[in-house]
């Protein structure tokens, strides 16, 4: 029989890479979706038409559910009896959770109790994956690393720690297997059009295809350590592969100003980011981090990870995929990759 996976958050992106990742693997693949009147499954339309979720050999199936309804997320866990539950699912908008702290409080704190207490309430032998953020790290100095104080600085963080801790608590209390990764971030072309990576490469894309003549950022000065959201899904399935629950930094190792993404991605187009980038206050954060640095030695020591993507080849990436999406041709545009150096 193969191994059956449950997935929350999974229309999001990493939640798209992982489906991916656990059905190449020949996983039995459950999804959680919420109800809106507008479908939001784009990134995993082509999963559901691979794998038919109307076809009773399917394996991929997508199921309604919400992490503010403990008997709706019971009865999922319940029926499908996932061997591994992977919880991605949460109001992942640092900004947004200042306008919204009560409401992202219930869906990424109280929500992974209510899995975590599924799982206890049912007996069920299920690993859990609970997505920890390095957002909890807040004004500790880098490197950060799983050793290092929680000092959050955002109603996000704020929640995501409860749900670390409830995790832990979980993990030692009742026995669980409950691991977290502390990913620091992780983009892709499948990230959020209102993500500053996303809205830095779209904004490009949009300058080059006359529909935009300035973009508007917030803080330039803060500095974050990025890696491509495909190999920090792998790190995901990874530590429910281990004899013992663990709670792993997943990182790069590297870290980088705003200003030194919004200068790769315009310099990539041959366009001088100075004049088209304005600072604007009204995406300025009541409280910011100034700087995020992981250290993922643990898990290169004990999972064998680390990254496969660099920094260059994410922007590239994500570059392409807007301009292909603005009608507008990366050969024409994208300076070409430089040639490796030989040694």
């Amino acid at each position: 029989m193969p191994k059956r996976a449950l997935i929350t958050g999974i229309t999001g992106q990493d939640g798209s890479y992982l489906a991916e990742l656990l059905l190449e693997k020949g996983y039995e693949v459950h999804g959680v979706v919420r109800r809106s009147s507008t479908m939001n499954r784009g990134r995993i339309d082509h999963l559901q038409h691979a794998h038919p979720t109307h076809s009773e050999s399917s394996r991929f199936v997508l199921h309604y559910g919400d992490m503010t309804d403990s008997g709706g997320l019971n009865r999922l866990v319940k029926t499908i009896r996932p061997d591994e539950l992977y919880n991605l699912a949460a109001q992942s908008h640092v900004q947004i959770s200042f306008d919204q702290p009560e409401y992202t409080g219930d869906t990424d704190g109280v929500g992974t109790t209510r899995l975590l207490e599924a799982i206890r309430t049912l007996g069920l032998p299920v690993r859990f994956y609970q997505a920890s953020t390095s957002e909890m790290f807040g004004m500790s100095a880098p490197p950060q690393s799983e050793a290092t104080p929680f000092r959050p600085r955002s109603p996000y963080a704020i929640a995501k720690l409860y749900a670390h801790w409830m995790t832990v608590n979980y993990r030692e209390a009742h026995h669980l297997y409950a691991c977290s990764g502390i990913l620091f971030n992780h983009e892709s072309p499948r990230r959020g059009e209102n993500f500053v990576t996303r809205k830095v490469t779209r904004g490009v894309a949009q300058i080059l295809a006359g529909k935009l003549d300035k973009l508007r950022m917030g803080n330039l000065e803060a500095k974050r350590d990025w890696g491509h959201a495909r190999d920090y899904v792998r790190a995901m399935w990874l530590m429910l592969q281990q004899d013992a629950p663990d709670d792993f930094v997943i990182a790069s190792g590297v870290s980088r100003s705003v200003q030194s993404f919004v200068e790769a991605a315009f310099g990539l187009a041959g366009l001088d980011w100075t004049k088209f980038v304005q600072v604007d206050d009204a995406y300025m954060r009541p409280a910011d981090v100034a700087e995020l640095r992981g250290d993922s030695s643990k898990a290169a020591g004990k999972l064998g990870w680390t990254p496969t993507v660099t920094f260059d080849e994410l922007v590239r990436e994500m570059l392409e995929n807007d301009l292909k999406l603005e009608g507008v041709d990366p050969a024409k545009h994208l300076r070409k990759p430089s040639a490796p150096v030989t040694p």
